[in-house]
This record gives structure tokens, C-alpha cells and sequence, in this order.
């Protein structure tokens, strides 16, 4: 089936990006542990421009820390880094980021549509490569066992069929969330604010989440009550969204409720996967009969006291090539950002659940209709430390939402 209207081709495949010859001395560059590179990727790196990588893997929120110290004291993490779309705002204003509209045609620019997230002030700070959306991805063998023939479609659909699946298929945690005072954690909730109908803040940035009533109050007491009902692993307080994923592909839990879409091309390869042929997808549940979802990309920048620069650029205008965006799926399970390359996969059938994927797709949001805002990191690790206090017992839901809202209140100042 084709979907042209989603996914048109902006740009012919088979021509080349500029690459440029790359310096003998190795490029440095800064990466979040699902971007680790195989050697296979990083020959063929050194092959096409006679250049050589000096990676480094740090955790998402060690990523944004070292940017942070390193920039602070006028000197580069690495000639080329993650870019989160949540660190716009903050790096944009700071001014630590160079302008790499330069480095892209128009054409390609058009193949890149999340380019837009990237840009501050009129600005490119990040040029996308991970096109990064939440899906809901199950194992179907464990809902067969439990006499369940297909996928939840709200909230109290999917605590139902947890709570069945822990009975009659012997899972003992089926619900994939983690908790822990991270990034992931809070952005779990985020997706499942969006689950329950809701928005986090008003077009004036008044918190929307703090009245029982409300979907941010919701997802959260949704959590909590999964957790305590034995739905969701207590050691879950401690573990990371990577994690969940592992247990996901081990065959520990039965949902992975806020899934990244392209790990379906991992979670479907049996080499990798203990679940290869149990796994599906289906979209975010919502109470509405209407799905929704986050769009979280995540995208390469190029400090301003970077070395290298042109070598940078070089290693960007790799990572944009479609083979090279290809290998990242298939190998690593991060989705192109190019809709050339995703229209070419779907068109070859090699988009694992694609049907599901276009479809979610096609109602993605951003968190923040006008960007991610300067304040957006305090703002998350207040989410992240008081949903894990109250998935830990040290406070109640009514008191965790109350102490974000104070901090988001207070980070706007």
C-alpha cells in the first residue's frame, strides 16, 4: 500500500551528499547509548571520506550535563553532539550552537521536516537524524496466552488486559514504564497526559495538571496505581527507559507503554530480540476514541568552540545519507528523519509495523506547539524527581504534581 500523501518523495534517493575529505587526526563526537555505532557503520564512515570517529556514549541526561559544564567553560564537549529537541530553547538562547542551515540543500531541507524543531531564532542548531515518536508495542503471544485477541485501546483496556496477562500467562510485571528521576520517566508521562486528552500547560504556560481532574493528574495517578497493583516492576523506580527496553526484548513485560517506534526494527530481529515474533505495535491509547502522541527528535549540532568544523559537518551529511539512515534503522532502530528514506522503506516493506506507524505518525504532536522553552530542563527534572518520589512513597500524587507546577512556575521566572 502506498501512503504519498505522509510520506512524499522530496528528493531522489540515489543522490549523494556532500561529504567532505576528513582530517587524519579522528572526529570527536558525543552520543546517547541508542546511537552506539557498530564497527560496520563506522567502516563504512571511514571508507566513504577517509575519516575516522572518536565516539563517545554518555547516557541522555550525562549527555546534557557534560554539554552544559563544557560550554559554561568555553570549551567543546566534541566537534559534533546529540541535540535534543528539549534543549533548543536553553542552548539556542545561550548562543553555544552554531547555524548549520549552510550545510543543507533546499531539497534536502525539505525531505527533513522536524528541522523546524531545531530551529531558534530563525536559527538550524540540530540537524535531525532520529525520528523519534511514541507507539504503544506489545507482546501478542503473552495477550494469546491470557485469551486477549487484540490491543488495548484506552487506559482502563490496557490495566484490564496487565491485570489478565499477570494471571493466566504468568508475567509477573506486564506494564514497561520506567520510573526512576530521569528524562525517559518524565517523558513517559507526558505521552500519557496526551492519553488521558490533556496538555500539560495553557498557551500562557499555567500548569494544567494539577486539579484532579485534569489528564496530567491522571496519567500520573495512573502510574502510581499500576505500580502499587503490582502491574509495574517496583524496580522500576530505578531503571531507565533503555532498561525497560531490554526487559521488553527478554521477554519480562508484556507492554511497553510509551515505545520509540523504530526500536520495532529491533524488537523484530531475532538476533536481538527474545520476542522477535511476539511483537506488534498498536497506537497510544486514549480515552476519546482519538490516539495521540509526542514527536521527540533527536538531532546533531555542532558547538561554537568546536575543532573540526568542517569535518563535522562532513560526519552530519553521513548520518543524512540514506544508507547510512537505513543501517541506523535496521542495526539500531533509530527512524529516518528523511520522509524520502521512510517512503523508500515502506514502499520495500521493511518498515516493521508499518501500517501502525503511518498511522501514528500522522497524529503526532509536539509537546510544545511553539517549542520546547528555554526553562523546559528545570522544568523536566522536577517531573522526573517527584514522579520518582511518588512511585517510591515519599509523597502522594497530590503533592508531586503540586511541587512540579511550583517548579515550573518558578523556572519561568
Amino acid at each position: 500500500m502506498k501512503h504519498r500523501a505522509l510520506f512524499p518523495v522530496a528528493v531522489a534517493l540515489a543522490a549523494a551528499l556532500p561529504l567532505a575529505v576528513i582530517a587524519a587526526e579522528p572526529l570527536s563526537v558525543l552520543l546517547p547509548p541508542w546511537v552506539t555505532l557498530p564497527k560496520d557503520m563506522t567502516d563504512k564512515y571511514t571508507e566513504k571520506t577517509k575519516g575516522t570517529l572518536d565516539i563517545q556514549t554518555l547516557g541522555w541526561d550525562e549527555i546534557r550535563t557534560k554539554i552544559v559544564t563544557s560550554m559554561v567553560a568555553n570549551t567543546a564537549p566534541a566537534s559534533a553532539t546529540e541535540m535534543d529537541w528539549s534543549w533548543v530553547g536553553q542552548f539556542g538562547s545561550a548562543g553555544w550552537y552554531d547555524d548549520l542551515s549552510g550545510i543543507l540543500s533546499d531539497d534536502l531541507k525539505k525531505d527533513l521536516p522536524t528541522t523546524s524543531i531545531f530551529t531558534y531564532d530563525g536559527k538550524l542548531i540540530g540537524v535531525p537524524y532520529n525520528n523519534d515518536f511514541r507507539v504503544l508495542i506489545y507482546n501478542k503471544g503473552h495477550l494469546a496466552k491470557a485469551g486477549i485477541g487484540e490491543a488495548p485501546k484506552t487506559p482502563d483496556e490496557l490495566l484490564a488486559d496487565a491485570k489478565a496477562v499477570k494471571e493466566k500467562a504468568g508475567v509477573a510485571y506486564p506494564i514497561g514504564l520506567p520510573l526512576s528521576a530521569t528524562e525517559g520517566s518524565a517523558t513517559a508521562w507526558y505521552l500519557l497526559t496526551k492519553a488521558f486528552g490533556g496538555e500539560l500547560f495553557d498557551a500562557e504556560f499555567k500548569p494544567l495538571f494539577v486539579d484532579p481532574g485534569s489528564a496530567g493528574y491522571k496519567a500520573m495517578a495512573f502510574e502510581i496505581s499500576a505500580l502499587k497493583d503490582g502491574l509495574i516492576d517496583p524496580a522500576s523506580t530505578s531503571l531507565k527507559d533503555v532498561e525497560i527496553q531490554e526487559l521488553f526484548k527478554a521477554g519480562k513485560i508484556t507492554f511497553d507503554v510509551a515505545g520509540w517506534a523504530g526500536n520495532l526494527a529491533v524488537y523484530t530481529d531475532a538476533t536481538k530480540s527474545q520476542v522477535a515474533d511476539d511483537t506488534a505495535a498498536a497506537l497510544v491509547p486514549n480515552v476519546d476514541g482519538k490516539s495521540r502522541t509526542i514527536g521527540l527528535p533527536g538531532a546533531l549540532g555542532v558547538p561554537v568552540s568546536a575543532k573540526d568544523k568542517e569535518t563535522a559537518h562532513a560526519f552530519i551529511n553521513w548520518m543524512l545519507d540514506p544508507d547510512t539512515m537505513v543501517d541506523n534503522y535496521v542495526k539500531l532502530g533509530n527512524l529516518p528523519t528523511r520522509i524520502s528514506v521512510l517512503d523508500k522503506l515502506n514502499k520495500e516493506g521493511k518498515l516493521k509495523q508499518g501500517d501502525v506507524l503511518i498511522a501514528q505518525a500522522a497524529v503526532v504532536e509536539p509537546l510544545f506547539v511553539g517549542g520546547a522553552p528555554g526553562w523546559y530542563p528545570e522544568f523536566s527534572a522536577a517531573v522526573a524527581t517527584n514522579l520518582n518520589a511518588a512511585a517510591k512513597g515519599e509523597v502522594t500524587v497530590d503533592q508531586a504534581v503540586a511541587a512540579i507546577a511550583a517548579a515550573a512556575e518558578e523556572a519561568r521566572q
